[in-house]
């Protein structure tokens, strides 16, 4: 299963995949974060870096930030053409379509916070000492472009839900709410795969320990 969270700077990315998952078996659960791109990733596709942090067979995989970041922070700073980030949206479902088709469930849940509740989570970090590490001056002049982001993630979202990969939008003004509705999407997905133990070999069963 892959499960994407996106959503602006202080909607509670992190402090869902802390409270959510905190009850899973770690062995099985795998968080990326997605950054600026390496020379070396930059040299590749947009997509190589990604397609290399998919979950494999029985495994859990949770992007925080994702491949979105190329039809959004590349978008709005204008780091690509436009007939690049445009292309990408069929770029991007032509990818996904090909991990649903190999078998992986796809979960995309983007965050929704208005701009005066990000306006005192970002207060809130520079107020408390124990979440200065949370604080970036990068986030204020990315706070200024609220209104391209906004554009940009209405598009994004637009374009790229599916019926094997669809958005959820989830409002993320308060993390109790918003832990609810991405734990109870997961859990019935995760129940509608109908899962069960692995079988032991016909061979093995009649197996006796001495």
């Amino acid at each position: 299963m892959l499960i994407i969270l996106q959503g602006m700077d202080a909607s509670g990315k992190d402090g869902t995949i802390r409270r959510v998952f905190e009850g899973v078996n770690p062995q099985g659960v795998r968080v990326v974060k997605f950054g600026p791109p390496t020379p070396e990733e930059l040299d590749h596709d947009f997509l190589w870096r990604v397609h290399q942090k998919v979950p494999g067979k029985g495994e859990i995989v949770i992007f925080n930030r994702s491949h979105y970041e190329g039809v959004l922070v590349e978008r709005v700073h204008g780091l690509v053409p436009t007939g690049t980030w445009k292309a990408r949206y069929r770029q991007i479902n032509d990818f996904e379509s090909l991990l649903n088709e190999e078998g992986t469930t796809i979960l995309k849940f983007y965050l929704n916070m208005d701009a005066a509740e990000q306006k005192r989570r970002l207060q809130e970090r520079l107020d408390d000492p124990t979440k200065h590490w949370k604080f970036s001056v990068n986030d204020l002049p990315e706070r200024g472009r609220w209104a391209e982001y906004m554009k940009a993630y209405e598009e994004a979202l637009e374009r790229t839900t599916t019926d094997f990969a669809p958005w959820y939008v989830v409002p993320s003004d308060h993390a109790w709410f918003r832990d609810l509705v991405v734990c109870t999407e997961i859990v019935r997905t995760l129940e509608g795969m109908h899962m069960h133990y692995p079988r032991l070999p016909k061979g093995e069963k009649s197996v006796t320990i001495e």
